[in-house]
């Protein structure tokens, strides 16, 4: 590696540091520094630039330090890295990019104020304002840290170059913000439709938090929840858009580089780290950091075919699983099949069992906000109430709100259980099951058990119709029930048009 500047660097210093393997480079100074506790109005801006070429295999995370000195207004930053042309084959170049304030690097983020991943090639921080991504506050002095995350690195190296700019004056003062209420009105104990998985300008997405507000609105949805990559920057920028009809919760997608996970639900404001591999052994910990903070743990697109988005740290730590993601793909019948195997492992072993979820993952157009969506039974439209149906998975998932599923289970005597519950029943007692469709045109049906597909019926031209089905306990560990599209490739399933969690059987 390398470096030089238009300052005094002196070389880097070699620091392996934390969970996931990270580097320290030499420090950047200003030599011009204001007095101690000085304002440093009128001053001319200073920056100072460093160059350096990152090796493949390079660490994770390699920290840039900055010494910020006393009087600073506003700090800026801007990077950028050549793209090496590489083989066909070979991953090139790709470098993120975030800082750290004078609180340090430590896991747990404490001194966490910003990433922008690569959506960004540079940003501001100032105590009034920040660029989408960080978090707008005093420039306080002392060593900050720019965080690079070489993504990948072509076999010839990854040449960067990082210029940091400071800007003196009065520092200002931060805005009080405002966030989400956890409780819309709603229509009390009802079906509610929500997209827990969107990305807005506060990370790698190209829409206003208004515009996605408006396209929920358009997609018949009742609540949403932010999940922007590593950042909560975005949760004071929904001021103005909830409503009556409309709840916004806060979270993050937390983007490792061994998998994704979305944090649903979490306290405005809180920050859950992302810096480790399953290697490292912490997912259990900031998995329960999350729960602490009043958000749920859902593993976002497990068998997503991107670098770094495969889901390695297993599923005991999460609460729930994003079983679709966007438009339906391969990967995600993988998932749903995956899923599928793991309801029966939980029946036979008497675990809990993980309740599905389907989200649009939306980020710019043509992405569908709530493409799918899971709709879930609510006691009302809270925080409070969409977490609890979602945990114990009373809900199912459907491509846009002109999908509607009714399902059910029913004994001999009287016994019912609807999505998510249980039905307890004689071994050899018949029950049936009954699926109500609505907006499914050229569609059909199938009930699913452990033993797989069981039933499959073809949906009335209109897209709306009744399928009914009988089995024993001793016969179906548990039922649930799919919508398809016809087959797209001759041999292989056609695409969901919704799917619903399990009801289980258990003989009496």
């Amino acid at each position: 590696m390398t470096e030089n500047g238009s300052g005094s660097i002196g070389r880097r210093g070699l620091i392996v540091t934390g969970a996931a393997t990270a580097l320290t480079l030499g420090t950047v100074s200003f030599a011009s520094a204001a007095p101690s506790g000085g304002a440093a109005g009128g001053r001319p801006d200073e920056t100072r630039t460093v160059r350096g070429t990152l090796p493949a295999g390079s660490p994770d995370f390699v920290y840039l330090p900055v010494e910020v000195p006393h009087g600073v207004r506003e700090l800026a930053v801007s990077y950028a890295y050549e793209k090496t042309p590489v083989p066909v084959g070979t991953q090139g170049n790709a470098l993120d990019i975030g800082i750290f304030d004078e609180r340090g690097t430590a896991l747990g983020g404490a001194g966490f104020r910003g990433w922008s991943g690569g959506a960004r090639s540079a940003f501001f921080i100032r105590a009034d304002d920040a660029t989408p991504g960080y978090l707008r506050g005093p420039v306080r002095a002392g060593t900050w840290h720019i965080a690079l995350g070489p993504y990948t690195v072509a076999p010839q190296g990854l040449p960067y170059t990082v210029t940091v700019t400071l800007k003196y004056g009065e520092p200002g003062t931060t805005p009080a913000p405002v966030y989400p209420p956890v409780r819309a009105r709603g229509r009390g104990r009802a079906w509610y439709r929500g997209d827990c998985h969107l990305h807005s300008v506060h990370s790698d997405g190209g829409r206003t938090p208004a515009e996605i507000a408006a396209l929920a609105r358009a997609a018949g949805l009742d609540f949403i929840n932010t999940s922007e990559h590593n950042t909560t920057s975005g949760h004071r920028a929904w001021q103005g858009l909830w409503g009556d009809d409309l709840l916004i919760m806060t979270g993050e997608e937390i983007t490792t580089r061994n998998g994704h996970v979305v944090a649903l639900g979490t306290e405005p404001g809180h920050f859950v780290d992302w810096r480790y591999r399953a290697r490292d052994n912490r997912f259990g910990h900031f998995a329960r950091e999350a729960r602490a903070a009043g958000g749920l743990v859902v593993p976002a697109h497990p068998h997503a075919t991107c670098v770094g988005c495969g889901w390695k740290f297993g599923f005991g730590d999460a609460d729930a699983v994003e079983v679709w993601n966007g438009p339906y793909t391969p990967d995600d019948e993988v998932t749903l099949q995956e899923w599928d195997n793991s309801l029966a492992v939980a029946a036979r072993s008497g675990r809990p069992w993980l309740p599905a979820m389907g989200n649009s993952d939306a980020h710019r157009d043509p992405d569908r906000v709530g493409g799918p969506q899971t709709v879930v039974l609510a006691e009302e439209l809270s925080r409070a109430a969409i977490q609890a149906g979602l945990k114990a998975g009373r809900s199912y998932v459907a491509e846009s709100a002109a999908v509607s599923l009714s399902f059910s289970v029913s004994g001999g005597h009287g016994q019912h259980a609807g999505i998510g519950e249980r039905l307890k029943a004689g071994a050899d007692e018949p029950v049936t099951a009954r699926l109500e469709v609505t907006g499914a045109p050229g569609c059909s049906v199938a009930f699913v058990t452990d033993q797989g597909t069981l039933y499959t019926a073809q949906l009335p031209a209109s897209g709306t119709g009744t399928a009914q089905w009988e089995t024993t306990p001793s016969y179906a560990t548990y039922i649930r029930a799919a919508v398809r599209h016809a087959p797209v490739t001759p041999g292989l399933p056609g695409p969901l048009t919704a799917f619903t969690n399990p009801v289980f059987l258990v003989a009496s």
